[in-house]
């Protein structure tokens, strides 16, 4: 269906773009690119293909980059544009705009300024290998990209893995592997994940199976793509009532120590997170 040209109304409009099929895209999403006065793009080379290919013309409107170096100057351009009547429509690389893209501070600053900010929904990677991932999917947190130094790295995983829902990262194809190690050391080889490849696109890939499983398979075949990593929630995973319950109990004749220990094996929780609340049922006594 050839897009429409319809009447906007001056402001940000957020256009969900295909994550690898570039048939992906709503027919509202091709109106508002269709139809706006100006297009900004994270990669403005990326949204010229994909306006060409669905036979949207420029036809000589602007097409400004906004992207992770842009900075207070590129919003203040496109700020401007919409203060004077214009309907802008912000296009990201892939996927949802304001999902690990650099169109957050854009909108937010758009909206506080009282300008109309509306997003377009669409494709989604994160919810893409939610549905191929076989996990949970009730409750889930998306994590974005992990850090790439070991130290913050491992802080983050700490602080991660006892949240009792489906985890979700980005990962790039080199340092997929040096994250299952990771998980592995860090007590959490037996959950179960699922590593999504190149979804949408020709040489689409899932693979699921523990933690454990899954670095042993990457050590034996490593992939390339781009890759979305999801993380079941620990099976051993209790109410806080429970594990107070527990340690109440336990250091009514145990030691702090001693009852900390006992409770984190029994539970198969982190010890710090068992330390934090025996902490804080000492102060209550």
């Amino acid at each position: 269906m050839k897009p429409q040209n319809i009447q906007l109304d001056p402001g940000l409009y957020l256009v969900a773009t295909p994550i690898g099929n570039s048939r992906d895209i709503t027919l509202r999403a091709l109106d508002i690119l269709a139809s706006a006065d100006v297009i900004a793009a994270e990669d403005t080379r990326t949204t010229r293909r994909l306006m060409d290919i669905h036979g949207i013309s420029l036809g000589g409107r602007r097409i400004l980059p906004y992207h992770d170096h842009s900075g207070g100057a590129g919003r203040a351009g496109i700020e401007k544009l919409i203060a004077e009547g214009k309907s802008v429509a912000y296009a990201s690389e892939a996927g949802s705009p304001l999902i690990a893209d650099p169109g957050f501070a854009l909108a937010r600053e758009v909206a506080r300024d009282g300008h109309l900010v509306t997003a377009v929904p669409g494709a989604s990677a994160t919810l893409a290998a939610l549905s191929l991932s076989g996990l949970p999917t009730d409750r889930f947190l998306f994590a974005g990209f992990p850090p790439a130094a070991k130290g913050p790295r491992a802080s983050w995983l700490a602080e991660l893995l006892p949240i009792p829902a489906t985890l979700v990262f980005f990962e790039s194809p080199k340092r997929v592997q040096k994250l299952l190690a990771e998980l592995c050391s860090c007590d959490a080889g037996q959950r179960q994940a699922a590593i999504c490849r190149e979804l949408t696109k020709k040489f689409e890939e899932i693979k699921r199976g523990t933690v454990a499983e899954l670095a042993q398979d990457l050590a034996e075949n490593p992939i390339r793509g781009e890759v979305v990593f999801v993380l079941d929630r620990g099976s051993d995973v209790q109410d806080e009532g429970a594990m107070e319950e527990m340690l109440t109990k336990a250091m009514s004749d145990m030691s702090m120590k001693d009852a900390v220990n006992a409770v984190s094996q029994a539970l198969g929780l982190p010890r710090r997170k068992v330390y934090q609340s025996a902490l804080e049922l000492g102060k209550k006594k």
